[in-house]
């Protein structure tokens, strides 16, 4: 990870079009952008095109980054989060937007009583992997909420949805991630018994 006074340099050399700059902080922030982008799709070739599609519109708008507090790597990579989301939210809209939810709502899973050591037994990218799972609408919903912390009036303004469909699928989305989780546990389960 770049200091700050590395992250500063390197920004303002971004304001100038310097491609060794540029490169330099793509390869510092990949990672970080990535994990970012991949919430939002389902397969990787999406999640690379969000992820540089966010960067263009990043090293674009560089000259006008200014750090909203002392902590200048955090406050970049707050910007950075901010543009990488509503690239992905862009996506959405673009290739998603009036898709049909997958097939999953009807599929019926046995669920059982809730088992405390199955579900803390996930690891981050199981729970990722389960996350990707899911329709692209409640995907997009879930992450916006849950882990972007956005309200339901500001989902459904940058979704164009309505507030009962950013609610609606939301609620979908929480149950149908329950029954992922819960097949996917039954499935390790069954593997690790073999």
């Amino acid at each position: 990870m770049l200091t700050p006074d590395e992250l500063t340099y390197h920004v303002d050399a971004c304001g100038a079009n310097s491609r060794e700059s540029q490169k330099i902080i793509y390869s510092s922030f990949y990672g970080y952008a990535m994990a970012i982008c991949d919430r939002y799709t389902n397969n990787q070739e999406d999640a690379i095109e969000i992820l540089n599609d966010g960067f263009l519109k990043i090293f674009k708008e560089i000259h006008n980054f200014t750090p909203a507090y002392s902590d200048v790597v955090s406050s970049f990579k707050g910007w950075l989060r901010k543009i990488m989301v509503y690239t992905a939210i862009d996506h959405f809209r673009k290739n998603h937007k009036h898709q049909m939810v997958t097939s999953l709502d009807n599929v019926v899973y046995h669920v059982p009583a809730a088992n405390e050591k199955a579900t803390s037994k996930l690891t981050y990218d199981e729970i990722i992997r389960s996350i990707q799972e899911l329709s692209p609408g409640y995907r997009t919903v879930l992450n916006l909420f849950i882990i972007e912390g956005m309200s339901h009036e500001e989902i459904a303004e940058a979704l164009d949805i309505s507030v009962g469909t950013s609610k609606s699928n939301l609620s979908k989305a929480r149950r149908q991630l329950q029954k992922i989780l819960v097949r996917n546990n039954e499935i390790k389960s069954a593997r690790n018994a073999v």
